[in-house]
């Protein structure tokens, strides 16, 4: 067991996409869409569940090859389509709870698509996690959303 800690981190993530704000709206909203892009991958995902709307749950589990599970639940905190989405959220590891967390998403329309600003707020508990490898690991998540959408095309 590790030893009881917090760290508090806050960090930003600017992405464009090539794809209008309502298309890239689409790839958090639509649960397939976001099957694509979201979590470590199907091959290792065991289950997830979406209700996309306010007050509505998002949970996946992920079982990986070293046996570890990871669980991410998600409660939808408010939702403008086309242009906001902020949910809150907390990952485990087995039964270690790593982190809480209050995430916004933010979509604006440019003259080549959309920009996504991506904003979290979090705690990373006992050292199980910290803000650099989840900001890491949130970055490659936001780079496979363009696969999702041409495939989804």
């Amino acid at each position: 067991m590790s030893e009881r800690s917090t760290e508090h981190a806050t960090f930003k993530i600017e992405r464009s996409y090539g794809a209008s704000s309502e298309r890239v709206y689409e790839a958090w909203a639509d649960a397939a869409l976001k099957a694509r892009w979201f979590g470590p991958g199907p091959e290792h995902t065991d289950s997830m569940e979406m209700d996309f709307r306010i007050g509505g749950h998002e949970r996946f589990a992920a079982g990986m090859s070293d046996g570890v599970t990871y669980t991410y639940n998600a409660l939808y905190q408010d939702i403008v389509e086309n242009e906001r989405i902020v949910y809150t959220y907390e990952m485990h590891r087995n039964e270690d709870r790593i982190s809480v967390s209050v995430s916004t998403v933010e979509l604006a329309p440019t003259a080549a698509g959309t920009l996504l600003t991506y904003t979290e707020q979090g705690v990373f508990l006992d050292g199980h996690d910290t803000a650099a490898q989840r900001e890491h690991g949130t970055r490659e998540l936001l780079e496979r959303i363009d696969g999702a959408l041409q495939a989804g095309s």
